[in-house]
């Protein structure tokens, strides 16, 4: 493992996590955490889109080997999975964490061991899936954990709806982001999220990621320390608009970004209201989504891993 220190180490060094607890928690007096602005007072539990208050809600964590391969190396990706979620696509995979709100409040003091217990187990890195409406409580839980010893990378795993303002008060907090393109057409995000500005959203927000973290960094083991890690689901009938977003990433973040290309969409939650989505993605779509990609100039791909899928 790399003898490099995660960039939250340095940060808590100087005095400026406590900063950031702070000015996170003030935006939940009139909450402009994400794009949504719902502009609810969450620090007196009232609720938005997100249907999160003051607490964060866990679904679960786990070793998890389900991941990119830069991730889970060995020992596994410390995922731990937030409940609900501020774009809450009609599609989701996880819906009954994301839509219907499986999980169990627990606090800073909770999740920060959580995080402990998970590098003690030997992950590689803590891998908050879903994190873009608990910010402040991530911040808070990581500086409890730092003290007792917290020392792997984190990654913020994410839908890419995310808040540039935001996403800049986390630089020098994360090295690795891991954010979804899900959709280049406005129309098509409001149909399956009701958020039509999804794909400029997006857009800004990869930028200020990589701005942050540059292209992504392998120790000598293959195990990622650090940048911007990119997914893109592909979806039938081109929904997403892959060769579109392809040819964003590679001329105006970084030709040698990583991108992992998912074949795995499957008709869950309410996909079936749109008829384009109630079918499994087939076999030549996804080779066209990847050669779209290789035409584009995307060449660092990551390898396939659980395919769902018909002929």
């Amino acid at each position: 493992m790399s003898a490099v220190k995660p960039a939250y180490i340095e940060t808590f060094k100087k005095g400026l996590l406590g900063n950031k607890i702070e000015t996170a928690y003030r935006i939940l007096d009139d909450c402009r955490l994400c794009p949504r602005t719902c502009g609810v007072d969450r620090n007196s539990e009232q609720t938005g889109i997100c249907k999160t208050g003051r607490d964060v809600i866990v679904s679960s964590y786990n070793a998890h080997f389900g991941e990119e391969t830069p991730l889970v190396g060995e020992k596994g990706s410390g995922t731990i999975f937030f409940t609900h979620c501020n774009l809450l696509c009609n599609f989701c995979q996880n819906y009954s964490i994301s839509h219907e709100g499986y999980g169990q409040p627990v606090s800073s003091e909770q999740l920060a061991a959580i995080m402990i217990q998970l590098q003690k187990g030997g992950c590689h890195n803590i891998n908050f899936v879903t994190p873009s409406h608990v910010v402040p409580q991530i911040l808070s839980a990581l500086e409890i954990a730092i003290k007792d010893g917290l020392s792997i990378p984190l990654v913020y795993n994410t839908s890419g709806y995310d808040q540039v303002d935001t996403l800049r008060l986390l630089d020098g907090v994360f090295d690795i982001y891991m954010p979804d393109f899900k959709f280049w057409d406005p129309a098509v995000a409001e149909m399956t999220c009701s958020a039509a500005d999804y794909p400029a959203v997006a857009r800004q927000a990869l930028l200020e990621m990589h701005r942050q973290c540059g292209d992504l960094v392998l120790d000598e083991t293959g195990i990622a320390r650090r940048g911007l890690l990119i997914r893109h689901l592909v979806l039938p009938q081109d929904m997403a608009g892959t060769r579109e977003i392809m040819r964003f990433i590679a001329r105006k973040i970084s030709r040698n970004s990583y991108v992992n290309i998912m074949s795995q969409y499957r008709p869950c939650g309410r996909a079936d209201e749109i008829k384009a989505l109630a079918a499994s993605l087939s076999q030549h779509e996804f080779r066209q989504a990847l050669q779209a990609a290789r035409d584009e100039g995307i060449k660092r791909l990551d390898k396939p891993r659980r395919v769902f899928m018909i002929g």
